[in-house]
């Protein structure tokens, strides 16, 4: 193998490495929150406990932005390295401090506000997460294998949640008995991604800097927000119309289907569990193959057929699995819809970065990016919530309709970033 095929290699391994700790931290919460909803709020009905939790949730959605913002300036000015190293130091804090909050009994009203402190802690690490990470795997890899190498930054992603699925899953089935879970239990993710985030933090600290940073680092305007949005207008609201859609459609398929199983459906918690875990593995594997698709035939083609596929099936999809009664319906009907989204997931990142010169490239992705989620990804799950609470539940499968055909409309109008890409411009091998 070749000097700088190992270079680019590892360098891949190593931020994938590190994404994928910070999202196993992320997705825990929402993971475990069907137990630990009861112990952080007061006593009543269940959905309500929920839509509390779900509620912290997406607070911890509304840091993002600041996260994309400080994280981006501190990529594009200081390095991708040192942006990426402090994300994750910022991750393993709010993961200790919900793993040894007391309960609501015990301390009262300061355990949600502890509860919610942590998300903001964590909030504000993945918002910088999630544009340094792909703009870093965006600028190490080769034009001709570039979708293929950045898709790996949603497969850590989804590797994150699917960790935090598996251990839910030993400790549901080996480990603890319900009753140890609701209780203690659900503390031992929250150490364990404390721990992982420390290790994490090694990973990043030995990692080689992108090649394409190192050759703009002495640009002017690095990192400048006022320089994004006068000399980039386009590609940054580009960026938001690109992203509705396909986060609102990831977090309902994702992060919100594990509980739509259990408080729509009515399976089990960890049957609804086991489903999640399946269907996500193999999302997972799916991320690297529509990734070579686009290095062959473009970006576009895939965002279009996310749109359109998505505009079209989103409303049978979600009423089909809310009336069912099989297990294997529910499973093959998610899988469907996640198939549709990974035309939007597996190359969300390179178009992105493609789409912005290196010394704004973090902050561009990032910031829009983060704002988007904050508004469509993070508030999924208590919309959706809210809506079955009023008995209309339906009125969710119509929202996330009308967003992705939005994003749609931008996918037509948009140029194909393969085509046109930042990226061809400045790439050189990462430094050693």
């Amino acid at each position: 193998m070749k000097n700088t095929d190992a270079w680019r290699i590892r360098a891949i391994l190593t931020g994938s490495a590190g994404n994928l700790v910070e999202w196993y931290d992320w997705y825990i919460y929402t993971t475990f929150s069907l137990y630990f909803a009861p112990v952080f709020f007061p006593k009543g009905n269940y959905t309500a406990q929920l839509l509390n939790t779900a509620a912290i949730f997406a607070v911890g959605f509304l840091m993002r932005p600041i996260g994309g913002w400080m994280f981006g300036r501190i990529a594009d000015q200081k390095g991708r390295k040192a942006s990426m190293t402090l994300s994750v130091l910022l991750m393993s804090l709010g993961s200790m401090l919900i793993a040894f909050t007391p309960s609501y009994n015990s301390i009262g009203v300061a355990a949600p506000a502890l509860l919610l402190v942590a998300r903001l802690l964590q909030g504000l690490s993945v918002g910088g997460e999630y544009g340094t990470s792909a703009t870093y795997l965006s600028e190490v890899a080769t034009a001709s294998r570039r979708g293929f190498y950045s898709s790996f930054q949603y497969v850590t992603l989804i590797g994150g949640q699917l960790t935090a699925l598996g251990v839910q899953m030993l400790l549901q089935r080996v480990f603890l008995s319900p009753a140890q879970l609701h209780e203690w239990g659900w503390r031992i993710p929250f150490v364990i991604g404390a721990l992982l985030a420390f290790f994490a933090l090694y990973l990043r600290t030995h990692m080689q800097e992108s090649g394409s940073f190192e050759k703009h680092k002495t640009s002017t305007n690095k990192g400048s927000v006022k320089a994004l949005f006068q000399q980039y207008p386009r590609a940054a609201f580009t960026v938001i119309g690109l992203t509705m859609g396909g986060t609102l459609a990831f977090y309902t398929y994702t992060t919100y289907m594990q509980k739509f199983l259990v408080n729509t459906v009515h399976l089990t918690i960890e049957r609804a569990t086991t489903i999640t875990f399946y269907v996500m593995l193999i999302y997972a594997v799916l991320q690297p193959l529509f990734g070579w698709l686009s290095d062959i035939f473009g970006r576009k083609p895939l965002l279009i057929g996310f749109g359109v596929l998505g505009t079209l099936c989103t409303v049978p999809i979600l009423s089909t699995i809310s009336q069912t009664s099989s297990e294997w319906t529910a499973f093959w009907l998610i899988l469907a819809a996640l198939v549709i989204v990974s035309g939007y997931t597996s190359i969300n990142a390179v178009v992105k970065a493609e789409m912005f010169p290196a010394e704004v490239r973090a902050l561009g992705v990032g910031f829009p990016y983060a704002i988007t989620v904050a508004l469509f990804g993070g508030t999924a799950e208590p919309i959706a919530l809210y809506f079955k609470k009023i008995g209309h539940e339906s009125w969710f499968y119509w929202y996330v309709t009308a967003c992705i055909f939005i994003s749609l409309l931008v996918y037509i109008t948009a140029r194909d970033t393969k085509r046109s890409s930042y990226l061809d411009k400045d790439f050189t091998e990462p430094s050693a």
